[in-house]
């Protein structure tokens, strides 16, 4: 597309200000923030949008990314963005958790046949929720007791799509046991590995914003949360708003697990420490 940004400008940087003001605009309607350690990535991700929306400047493409009530351009820069570096069986330990004490703990406020409903936010690519399923599925006995409902969701549309599809390459997939990777996995070319059609088809990908308590609303009465690793990429008081949107979102008595390097007594009073033998995670209170 032709555009008539000066060469300058597309061979340079944007100015502080126009930083600034863009970083405010997205830390309003997603919560993330850039500090000048991502000042090179910003500025790259911006000059390229504006390339391929045709915007002269940084200022009307500020005003397109305000204006747009589609929201498809603001889904278009948050795409490209976001940070999505994952793997299977990451930090498996809160899995052994899930399958050794949070799922038994909640057993004993469910009956057999009732819905235990699991949330992965974000999701990125895939690889968490597909981990809890086979996670279940090799390590909770009572899996075909219960109604199991998991779902993961993310802001990048883009990574939601990849989910689905459910296609690995060998470095995603490097902690899984040979027999699980036969087990759940078909071989593709390339090295590439596809999710089996059953297990694709037991997850729902949907998208949704953290900072946008509107797009939370719908995600109500989940008994586990994972939530791990996103909220180093707010700041403390986006943290805390993120926080209570994920405290509405659980069940009372319901899990969040946060990533290695969060803990939820920095951010928040509302929920409960829980010191299991294979993790630490966060109750809300029964009451």
């Amino acid at each position: 597309m032709a555009t008539d940004i000066p060469d300058d400008r597309l061979n340079g940087s944007i100015s502080q200000d126009e930083y600034r003001r863009f970083c405010e605009l997205i830390y309003r309607r997603t919560g993330l923030t850039f500090n000048e350690a991502k000042r090179y990535l910003v500025d790259r991700r911006v000059l390229d949008r504006m390339a391929k929306t045709g915007a002269g400047s940084v200022q009307s493409y500020l005003a397109l990314l305000r204006f747009d009530t589609t929201g498809k351009e603001l889904e278009a820069i948050v795409n490209s963005l976001t940070v999505n570096e994952t793997y299977f069986w990451r930090e498996d330990h809160q899995f052994s958790c899930l399958t050794n004490s949070i799922l038994p703990d909640l057993m004993h406020r469910k009956s057999p046949g009732e819905r235990f409903r699991i949330w992965s936010l974000p999701c990125s690519t895939g690889e968490e929720p597909y981990s809890i399923a086979i996670a279940l599925l090799e390590g909770w006995y009572e899996v075909d007791a219960y109604d199991v409902e998991i779902t993961g969701s993310d802001i990048d549309t883009e990574v939601l799509a990849s989910a689905r599809r459910g296609i690995y390459g060998a470095r995603a997939v490097h902690r899984l046991a040979p027999e699980i990777l036969a087990r759940y996995f078909e071989p593709r070319a390339d090295d590439q590995w596809q999710v089996i059609s059953s297990l694709r088809a037991s997850i729902d990908f949907t998208h949704a914003n953290a900072a946008d308590a509107n797009s939370l609303g719908a995600y109500r009465n989940i008994d586990v949360i994972f939530c791990r690793n996103m909220l180093i990429y707010f700041d403390d008081a986006s943290r805390r708003e993120t926080a209570e949107r994920l405290y509405a979102c659980l069940q009372p008595g319901g899990y969040l697990c946060l990533g290695h390097s969060e803990s939820m007594s920095r951010i928040s009073s509302l929920f409960e420490v829980c010191r299991f033998p294979d993790a630490i995670v966060y109750q809300r209170p029964l009451k």
